[in-house]
């Protein structure tokens, strides 16, 4: 179970496929076209991590004559993010925090 666990931080430890998740996340299903235009990222560049991800099973594809629809395939993908996001929120604020306070020299 660690190594399952350990393959799939590893697969999101990768900040295009994050970038991913967000955009299907956004959009419900998209193409690959449009996700690499809202990725600003090429064509072939988005199609190889959204293989690794479907290779994950964290990503469903359906097809549609030439073309291939994605879409988030484990909810909690969204929730795991979430938290990270959450969790990342609150560093910087607290690190804003020391770096906007006063200084015992400013004080003088």
């Amino acid at each position: 179970l660690a190594e399952l666990i350990a393959r799939r931080f590893a697969v999101l430890s990768e900040p295009v496929r994050v970038h991913l998740l967000d955009a299907m996340h956004a959009a419900g299903e998209a193409s690959v076209g449009d996700l690499a235009a809202t990725l600003g990222a090429s064509h072939a560049n988005v199609s190889k991590h959204l293989q690794l991800m479907l290779g994950e099973r964290m990503v469903a594809r359906r097809r549609e004559g030439p073309w291939a629809y994605y879409r988030i395939a484990d909810p909690s993908l969204i929730a795991l993010c979430e938290a990270v996001c959450a969790g990342v929120r609150q560093s910087l604020a607290e690190l804003s925090a020391i770096v906007d306070a006063p200084t015992i020299q400013e004080e003088r």
